[in-house]
C-alpha cells in the first residue's frame, strides 16, 4: 500500500475530532482496489461495520456487492468504498454537519488518492455530504454530476432498497449507466453477466 495512504489510515484509526470517536468500537477507513475506477461513497458505518472496522459487511453490504457483482465489479480489482463518516453513528442516526464537516478531508483524500473516474454516492447522506445539502437523492439519482473532472452518479442506498423493493428496478437502471460509464472512461471491454 501506498506510503502516503498508510500515514491518512493511521491518522483516521487514531482520530478524535469529534464526538463519534467516544462511541465507536472501529473506525472503518474504506477498503478496495487503491487504483479502482470506481469509488463508492456511503453514509458511515452501521453495528456490523463498526464491530469490523469494514465496510458495508452487513445486510445493506453484501446486496451492494450482489449488485457489483451483477454489473461485473468486485471491491478487489473495480472498486473503492468509504463512507462520508468513517465512526458510527449512535443508534444509526445520520451523522450531523459538524460531525461530517470534521471527517471529510479524510474521504477528500482517499478520492485524490485512489483517483478514480467515476464516484458512487449511496444515498441522500453521501450526497448532501460531498455535492449539496439542498439536493435531493429522489430528484437527482441516475443522473451523472460532473465534479471535479469526474462523473458522479447519485443512487438509492442499498439499505432504501430493502425498506423498499420498488427501488430496486430504477437502481439497476443507474447501474447499467454506471457499467455504460466505466466502459467508456476505464475499461472498453470490460465484461458484465447481465450488461
Amino acid at each position: 500500500m501506498n506510503a502516503e495512504f498508510e500515514v491518512l489510515k493511521t491518522e483516521v484509526l487514531n482520530c478524535t475530532k469529534c464526538q463519534l470517536s467516544k462511541t465507536r468500537t472501529h473506525p472503518v477507513f474504506g477498503e478496495g482496489n487503491l487504483h479502482a475506477g470506481i469509488f463508492c461513497i456511503g453514509e458511515g458505518p452501521g453495528r456490523d461495520e463498526d464491530l469490523t472496522g469494514r465496510p458495508f459487511v452487513g445486510r445493506s453490504g453484501q446486496l451492494l456487492d450482489k449488485i457489483l457483482a451483477a454489473c461485473g465489479f468486485t471491491r478487489k480489482e473495480h472498486v473503492f468504498i468509504g463512507n462520508i463518516v468513517k465512526c458510527r453513528p449512535p443508534n444509526n442516526r445520520a451523522p450531523l454537519p459538524e460531525e461530517r464537516s470534521m471527517c471529510l478531508p479524510y474521504l477528500l483524500q482517499q478520492v485524490e488518492f485512489v483517483n478514480p473516474k467515476i464516484i458512487i454516492l449511496l444515498g441522500a447522506t453521501a450526497l448532501n455530504g460531498l455535492l449539496d445539502p439542498k439536493l435531493r437523492i429522489s430528484q437527482v439519482r441516475g443522473t451523472w454530476i460532473e465534479w471535479h473532472n469526474r462523473w458522479v452518479m447519485p443512487v438509492f442506498h442499498p439499505s432504501a432498497l430493502l425498506r423498499n423493493p420498488n427501488l430496486k428496478r430504477p437502481t439497476w437502471e443507474d447501474f447499467k449507466k454506471v457499467v455504460a460509464k466505466y466502459r467508456e472512461l476505464v475499461n472498453p471491454d470490460h465484461t458484465s453477466p447481465y450488461i
